[in-house]
């Protein structure tokens, strides 16, 4: 699948970008934004796109550390997330936009993203986007108000995870309270990352050290799970 640019982004006048898309015939197509992890736009956020492609979605996985590379830019868009605003939603929006607009897409739009991107996801459920999967994402401490009105969200977290302990059944309360249709699932036997493959390099041995990782009998039910939300709520909806 090819590289490509996003016009109009905020951090860079042009974002790369990964752009999957179905192999099958000629669309339109649903399309999704996969936004990666603090590791940056990976192979393993390619194949997710990749994945996303292959079930029938135009996915695209902009890479948010444009202006310079994870070393530049990881404080500034983890700044961003916990402030809720600045130039990667900047970028985010206008990758939205520019899928959406293109015309082998049907114009809905869904979000999922891995821990950061995850984070990223989640507050996108109030941005513009038909339907959010966040995973492992973090929650903001005012998810009561940011979100209420949020698209349908399918969400999934590793009981191992003690970085996110509880954020699986604050985030269901929230959004049973708010009237959100949602698919919130808590894996006993993962942690975190444990939908990503990071099989080399020092991502892989800081994920062994810290006992995270990917989980294959979690991930494939994550995926599973977010193929049929994404059924009903985005190509159906």
């Amino acid at each position: 699948m090819p590289e490509t640019t996003v016009p109009g982004g905020a951090s860079v006048p042009q974002l790369r970008a990964h752009l999957a898309v179905p192999p099958v015939g000629e669309g339109p197509w649903p399309g999704v934004v996969v936004v990666h992890a603090a590791f940056g736009l990976t192979d393993d956020t390619r194949q997710q796109a990749d994945r996303l492609a292959a079930a029938g979605y135009l996915a695209v996985a902009p890479d948010l550390f444009s202006a310079g590379g994870a070393a530049r830019c990881l404080r500034r868009t983890f700044g961003d997330l916990l402030r809720q605003g600045g130039p990667a939603f900047g970028d985010l929006e206008a990758t939205r936009r520019w899928l959406g607009d293109r015309p082998d897409c049907t114009g809905r739009v869904g979000v999922l993203g891995f821990c950061m991107g995850g984070g990223f996801a989640l507050l996108g459920a109030t941005r513009g986007f038909d339907v959010a999967a966040p995973n492992y994402g973090m929650l903001p401490r005012d998810a009561e108000r940011v979100l209420a009105g949020a698209c349908p969200v399918v969400a999934g977290y590793g009981r191992r995870d003690r970085a996110l302990r509880g954020a699986a059944q604050r985030l269901e309360r929230v959004l049973t309270e708010h009237g959100v249709p949602h698919d919130v699932r808590e894996y006993p036997d993962a942690g975190h990352s444990f939908m990503n493959r990071h099989n080399s390099g020092p991502f892989a041995v800081l994920e062994q050290v810290a006992g995270l990782g990917y989980h294959h009998p979690s991930a494939e039910d994550a995926w599973a799970r977010i193929l049929r939300f994404f059924e009903i709520h985005l190509r159906a909806g």
